[in-house]
């Protein structure tokens, strides 16, 4: 029972947002610290694909495809030598209240269920991908066009400081933090066209996230996406 879920991740859109680092420092777990890029701190509003969802290699069936649309930030540990480059959930959202149950109840995790929807368009030569939730009776969303032919990250791009960072932190209390692994491949990226985003961050993410509503972000990237496992067991800092 290593492995406690596996799952395709697909077509994963990442928008990227500067954010100021005392903001985030509040949010940040024990033992581990802010990762910036080029001195900056970034938070990203990430919408994506379960698919074919696996619990202890049990398929789930009616709730194992499903959107999911997260706000996260980056983080790293340090153990001697060691540099563990991972992220923090400010919240993620799913449609289904036993999915965030599961999540919330073995792994103490920050699921909240409320409705979502998505529209993929994809011919031989574009993508276009659409995620909508539901807030107060909105739907939001985040929506782009980009191109079918996919590419290989270059190396120490921004594209792989968002996309490759391998471990979860969970903020259990003021005092106690979870570690666990996500395993997958490098990712291959689709380049971007246009993209819309219609977020309310003030109501999905509080008081803090308010900034956002009026900030324009500073990239947004588009990932194929692949088969990933996460870890059962869950290191305790």
């Amino acid at each position: 029972m290593s492995v406690f879920l596996r799952a395709n991740w697909e077509n994963i859109v990442m928008a990227n947002y500067e954010m100021d680092p005392e903001i985030l420092s509040k949010y940040l777990p024990k033992g581990v610290f802010l990762d910036l890029y080029e001195g900056k701190a970034y938070v990203s509003l990430v919408g994506f694909m379960f698919k074919n969802t696996k619990i202890f290699n049990v398929p789930i069936f009616k709730f194992g495809t499903f959107e999911e649309i997260n706000l996260r930030f980056y983080v790293y540990r340090k153990i001697d030598n060691e540099i563990r480059r991972g992220v923090v959930f400010i919240n993620e959202t799913v449609p289904y209240k036993v999915v965030a149950w599961l999540a919330n109840a073995l792994y103490k995790e920050h699921y909240t269920t409320i409705a979502t929807k998505h529209k993929w368009n994809i011919s031989d030569k574009s993508k276009e991908i659409k995620y909508e939730w539901l807030v107060d009776k909105k739907w939001n969303s985040i929506e782009l066009v980009a191109k079918n032919e996919a590419k290989a990250m270059v190396e120490n791009s921004f594209e792989q400081f968002i996309f490759e960072h391998y471990y979860g932190y969970t903020k259990v209390s003021n005092t106690a933090t979870e570690e666990y692994k996500i395993a997958h491949p490098s990712w291959m990226i689709n380049e971007i066209s246009s993209c819309t985003i219609d977020c309310d961050f003030q109501k999905m993410y509080g008081s803090d996230f308010a900034v956002l509503d009026n900030t324009k972000p500073a990239s947004i990237f588009l990932a194929e996406g692949s088969a990933v496992a996460i870890n059962w067991k869950r290191n305790k800092i």
